[in-house]
């Protein structure tokens, strides 16, 4: 429930196209909306700035779909992450512009424009094997209307890919390293990159990776500045927060 919905709301008690009542009814549902096994956030959007975003797994498909078709009565766009084929087939025979991003395993729905920054954001993978990380990174950028760009493969096995890249590196207001195997790339890009860096972990890599945990001890304990790091896998947090400083460093 955002600033638009609230204001039309008023309006149309102003006009008389609504009751009183059924306006107050609706407000009730402030601060979130209890449908018994969830609780949506409606006030998340004047928080933040940003609704709440939908984590698909371990939900049934009925309640994913439920939970989208509440989010859409209030003017929000919607973002599910982490959704099967199963899921987005179901959401979208009861919600046909749901569009599904295949390597992300992300659903969006854009009903309302987004404010656009005018800064960049950048995502890096150390190799193939990282892009479904990376690219939940950029879909969640993009779903809040960045511009991510996208440079992939590019990890320090052979870092003349990475170095003959500089320029992009530069232009960027925000980058997001995303790597497994030990996970050194976020260390090289923050050390000859001028912007914030935000450091992503993947479970990719042989057996003493142990599930990604040596990369994200590699970029806790990077000794270049202006690092910070997410969770293993966490695409999504990454590109969440790469918005919100995008916004915050000049990005508007």
């Amino acid at each position: 429930m955002d600033e638009k919905y609230l204001t039309r709301l008023l309006n149309n008690v102003r006009e008389g196209s609504i009751e009183v009542e059924e306006a107050l009814e609706a407000l009730r549902k402030l601060p979130y909306e209890d449908l018994d096994f969830v609780k949506i956030d409606n006030h998340r959007k004047l928080r933040k700035g940003q609704g709440e975003v939908i984590y698909c797994a371990g939900k049934t498909p009925e309640q994913t779909v439920m939970i989208f078709e509440r989010m859409l009565q209030y003017n929000s766009n919607v973002l599910g992450t982490r959704a099967d084929k199963d899921t987005f087939k179901r959401i979208s025979e009861k919600i046909p512009d749901a569009v599904y991003h295949e390597k992300a395993r992300a659903v969006t729905i854009i009903r309302s424009e987004v404010e656009k920054p005018s800064g960049r954001i950048l995502i890096v993978t150390g190799g193939t094997s990282d892009i479904p990380v990376a690219e939940e990174a950029a879909v969640t950028a993009e779903f809040f209307g960045n511009i991510a760009d996208r440079l992939y493969d590019v990890g320090v096995a052979g870092i003349h890919r990475l170095l003959m890249n500089t320029d992009k590196l530069m232009e960027a207001n925000v980058i997001i390293a995303v790597a497994g195997m030990e996970g050194a790339l976020a260390s090289v890009v923050a050390g000859i990159s001028s912007c914030p860096v935000i450091a992503v972990p993947t479970s990719v890599g042989y057996g003493a990776n142990f599930g990604g945990l040596s990369a994200l001890l590699t970029m806790l304990n990077s000794c270049s500045s202006g690092i910070g790091v997410v969770n293993i896998d966490n695409g999504f947090g990454a590109g969440y927060l790469a918005s919100m400083i995008n916004r915050a460093n000049g990005g508007k």
